[in-house]
């Protein structure tokens, strides 16, 4: 067997060939931002010859700082890129099916009306259905909110399963959530009986759902009325006590082919008013003890309630890496990227996110490993956290999954007041400190000197949902970046900590991440600045006709170039990558700025932090529209409001600039100016057309509209009194 594993490879690691592309073109731009800082420091010293003309000035020197800075740590991403590959077929080589370990999933929901509990129920089913042996799996589903109409549609749903994972099975199909196969062009003609029950389920659960309730008529039989006691009067998402309840265990219970099942485990943590429950971290770091009571496997799959898995043979392939005679002792995780299903052609939303799920990784898995995103990361469990005293006691993992010792450890373990005075969240378990607890998280163990693998199997191994409307990715991302600011300026700061505790290229890449939200410093600058100056008939950049112009030229166009040439090479499209750049803009001039605000207040106690859930829920008109390629406003939102001014301004800029120009004839001296306004223009046209062109359910709302007007009037005004107050004219 040794001899046949030596021949047989589980896995190859390829160096991106052509790196030398990459960094030429980093010492290039490098040169030119260098003469550009030397031409904005000749600006700031002979031109700036009044208050307000310093202030122009420096804006825009500092803008073109931060560019420069996200630009340099960007960079990092594309020194050492590697590709690597699986071969799951030759596992069998170190490992029998008998040795394979045990995995325990975690897969976590907070609301059943913004996540679906049938849109869990397919992630879970998802997962059992793994081509792994039924024994070795238990999957756990944390419900941090408490609900009764979760728990019900995990009950009806152990009934499902007994025939879904036969039928899985039998078929071999590669799509194994109910949903996506039964909607996809792989379902059998002989599936119609199963689709059957499964409308049958799913008719059930959305019946509770509409009821808002668990009535008596919806329970089968004492066992299940048992199971739903817990549910008082006085218990609430907030004030609950804990809730365990083991729907299956492998050890007694077997589908009706005789197949021993998976064991499924329903959690929801006690929750006490006061007691910080720390969001998705807190969730995750209680399914790890109970876990350890439990089953303690030394694999965890941590899935996005709606991450189903899209390859059955996803844990074989994490397993190439794990189990690996020659993987590095200190190898923490394997991850795999993020995809979505339902994204329209043209990914008008940017959901995609193919930079962070699927091209950054690839370079930082040449360095010390990718970060952790959130969901499809398969760790070992003693990177998170060794079997120090408070935790070994838990570890009973050889009895029954129903042994009553082990069950009162679990409800201890999953206490409000377990992690008193204990080390969980700081250096055991997944990190606190910040709402993205996958980002934090993957850093830290990083810094510890773990390492990380990318794994990025065609087709992918995990599938997810995307929202559906402009707020709700909005929202999203502001939640990120307040998240992302709560590392950058900690102790743990990724420019001092990082660099130190990895190396130079690691701390950067991590900087890349945690100072995403200072992008709104450029953003907002340059989409409003040059644009004011232009309606004042004030020049900020040189002539068109000076040899300085190609400079500015050079640094734009290369820029595009370059994440162009990436994004095509990730098998993107022109089209999704068009859309991809003016959701970047438009997130610098959103949610952005108002995540950077939200994070400086929370600071000087104004506002507090707080998780809210993107709502995995769309309406039948959001997604008629979505799928036209129309983008979906319908909400008062101020994101709507600072993006609305975005267009206005440039709107009016480009055509008074415009008139002017040919009034007059400065296009020589104002060329930039009109070509920002212009670009600008041109990537809002969907702003537009909701402003103006369209009247259904997805428009702006009248009120963004007003608002967006009187304050863009009003900036216009300062601007003028401004301008005019100092005389400034180039």
């Amino acid at each position: 067997m040794v001899e046949e594993s030596k021949t047989l490879p589980l896995h190859t690691c390829q160096i991106e060939p052509n790196l030398w592309l990459n960094r030429g073109h980093a010492v290039l731009y490098s040169c030119a931002l260098l003469a550009l800082f030397y031409h904005r420091l000749r600006s700031l010293l002979f031109q700036s010859t009044t208050f307000f003309a310093l202030f122009l000035h420096l804006s825009l020197f500092v803008s073109d700082l931060v560019l420069a800075f996200m630009w340099a740590v960007t960079q990092a991403f594309h020194m050492r890129r590697v590709h690597r590959q699986t071969f799951p077929e030759n596992l069998s080589t170190v490992l029998e099916t008998k040795d394979m370990p045990k995995i325990d999933v975690f897969v976590c929901t907070a609301d059943p009306y913004k996540e679906p509990p049938m849109s869990v129920v397919n992630t879970v089913l998802s997962a059992m259905a793994f081509d792994y042996p039924g024994e070795k799996v238990c999957v756990y589903v944390s419900d941090d909110g408490g609900s009764q109409l979760t728990l019900f549609a995990f009950v009806e749903m152990e009934k499902f399963a007994r025939h879904w994972l036969p039928f899985c099975r039998e078929m071999g199909m590669r799509e194994r959530s109910p949903e996506a196969y039964f909607a996809s062009s792989e379902a059998h003609p002989r599936s119609d009986k199963i689709k059957m029950m499964y409308e049958c389920m799913k008719e059930r659960v959305e019946h509770v759902m509409e009821i808002g309730r668990v009535t008596d008529d919806m329970i089968h039989d004492e066992d299940e009325l048992q199971i739903f006691t817990k549910w008082t009067s006085d218990f609430t998402r907030s004030n609950h006590p804990t809730v365990i309840q083991v729907l299956l265990d492998s050890q007694k219970d077997v589908d009706v082919m005789g197949q021993a099942m998976p064991s499924l485990v329903y959690l929801s943590r006690e929750k006490r008013p006061g007691a910080h429950h720390h969001f998705k971290a807190g969730a995750l770091n209680t399914l790890m003890r109970v876990s350890a009571a439990m089953t303690n496997a030394p694999i965890i799959l941590t899935l996005d309630c709606d991450m189903n898995s899209n390859d059955p043979q996803a844990p074989r392939r994490a397993l190439c890496h794990l189990s690996d005679p020659d993987a590095p002792p200190n190898l923490a995780f394997v991850q795999f990227p993020q995809y979505f299903r339902g994204i329209d052609r043209n990914d008008i939303y940017g959901c995609e996110w193919k930079g962070l799920f699927q091209i950054y990784p690839v370079g930082m898995d040449g360095l010390r490993g990718p970060n952790h995103v959130g969901t499809g990361c398969f760790f070992r469990r003693r990177a998170l956290h060794e079997e120090e005293d408070n935790v070994s006691s838990l570890y009973m993992s050889d009895q029954s999954i129903k042994d009553e010792l082990n069950l009162e450890r679990a409800h201890n373990s999953a206490s409000c007041t377990y992690e008193n005075n204990t080390e969980w969240g700081g250096t055991m378990g997944f990190r606190y400190g910040s709402v993205v607890e996958d980002y934090n998280t993957g850093y830290r163990l990083h810094c510890e000197g773990w390492v990380s693998i990318f794994c990025d199997p065609q087709p992918p191994a995990f599938m997810g949902n995307a929202p559906l409307n402009l707020n709700d990715t909005l929202s999203q991302t502001m939640r990120w970046s307040v998240g992302l600011l709560e590392v950058a300026f900690s102790k743990y700061c990724t420019i001092i900590f990082g660099v130190k505790k990895m190396n130079l290229l690691m701390g950067m890449c991590y900087s890349h991440y945690a100072f995403w939200p200072i992008w709104s410093i450029p953003m907002m600058t340059y989409a409003f600045l040059p644009q004011l100056a232009l309606l004042n008939g004030t020049s900020l950049f040189p002539k068109a006709s000076e040899k300085w112009m190609c400079l500015y030229a050079y640094l734009f166009i290369s820029a595009y170039i370059q994440d162009l040439i990436s994004f095509l090479r990730a098998n993107g499209t022109l089209g999704r990558w068009y859309n991809n750049q003016r959701m970047w803009m438009i997130r610098g001039v959103t949610c952005f700025p108002f995540g950077f605000l939200q994070f400086f207040l929370q600071k000087i106690g104004v506002s507090s932090s707080g998780f809210n859930v993107t709502s995995k829920v769309s309406n039948d008109e959001q997604s008629k529209r979505y799928a036209r390629g129309i983008f979906d406003f319908g909400v008062v939102s101020p994101f709507f409001v600072s993006l609305s001014m975005v267009a206005l301004i440039n709107f009016a800029a480009f055509w008074i600039g415009l008139m002017r120009v040919h009034e007059d004839g400065y296009l020589n001296s104002m060329f930039v100016q009109l070509f920002l306004a212009a670009f600008v223009m041109v990537n809002c046209w969907p702003v537009y057309e909701a402003m103006v062109l369209r009247n259904d359910s997805g428009s702006l709302p009248g009120y963004v509209k007003k608002v967006s007007v009187i304050l863009s009037m009003g900036m216009f005004t300062i601007a003028c009194f401004a301008f005019g107050m100092q005389g400034i004219s180039y």
